[in-house]
């Protein structure tokens, strides 16, 4: 049984989904709620899909995920890089068909830390003359 469940970390800004994949029907649950439930806009779901898609794995795997950081933007993001990470433990000719997509590569923007003498990381205090 152990053998049939692939796994995938994926990152994305402040956001860490845990992605399993499970031979199944194409149920997608997050946080133990289904996709429709937990993501309102259409976006995000399509976001979260594309791996699936682009490999034609759609109807093939159930995805289980844990997800925790962030917002739902990032959470999204997370969730594409981990679907993609799994599909490729599954099956590792699916490699080209997601590099070229861009699925597999880690985000790195990330929030700039706020400096000091300054209200945020760049913007500075309010300039008077008197």
């Amino acid at each position: 049984m152990a053998s049939t469940k692939f796994y995938g970390t994926g990152r994305r800004k402040s956001s860490v989904a845990r992605v399993y994949l499970v031979p199944g029907t194409g149920k997608i649950t997050i946080n133990k709620r289904d996709i429709d439930e937990y993501f309102g806009l259409e976006t995000l779901k399509v976001v979260v899909r594309q791996p699936l898609v682009a490999t034609e794995t759609a109807d093939k795997f159930d995805v289980l995920v844990n997800v925790h950081g962030g917002g739902f933007t990032g959470q999204a993001g997370a969730i594409r890089h981990g679907i993609s990470r799994a599909l490729l433990e599954a099956d590792a000719e699916y490699r080209p068909v997601l590099k070229s997509a861009g699925y597999l590569t880690r985000d790195p923007r990330m929030k700039e830390r706020k400096k000091p003498g300054l209200k945020a990381a760049r913007r500075a205090p309010q300039f008077s003359k008197r």
